[in-house]
C-alpha cells in the first residue's frame, strides 16, 4: 500500500463536519438559497438538518457537491456583499 493522501475531498469528512463547514462559510440565508430545503430556510439547526439529509440522498448529494465545489474552487473576488465571484475580473 502506498503512503499518499486520498484524491477524494469527502475523505474523513462526516456529514456533521461538511454542514458546519458550509454554514460557517455561506450561512444559513445563502446555504438556503444555494440549496433549496426547508430545513435550511425555516428555523434552520444542524441537528434538524442532518436528520433530513441522512434520510434525502439527493438533498445529501447537493450538500457534498456544494462542499467540495467549496473546497476544490479557486479563491475568487468578493464583491460588495462578501459572497465570492464566479467570475472576477481578470488582472493584468
Amino acid at each position: 500500500m502506498s503512503d499518499t493522501p486520498p484524491n477524494d475531498p469527502l475523505h474523513g469528512m462526516t456529514l456533521e463536519k461538511i454542514l458546519l463547514a458550509l454554514v460557517e462559510h455561506f450561512g444559513w440565508p445563502e446555504l438556503g438559497r444555494r440549496i433549496a430545503i426547508r430545513c435550511f430556510n425555516q428555523d434552520p439547526s444542524i441537528k434538524s438538518s442532518l436528520v433530513f439529509l441522512r434520510r434525502t440522498p439527493w438533498a445529501r448529494a447537493q450538500v457534498e457537491a456544494l462542499f467540495i465545489e467549496m473546497k476544490t474552487r479557486p479563491s475568487t473576488a468578493v464583491g460588495k456583499d462578501g459572497r465570492p465571484r464566479l467570475f472576477a475580473p481578470k488582472q493584468g
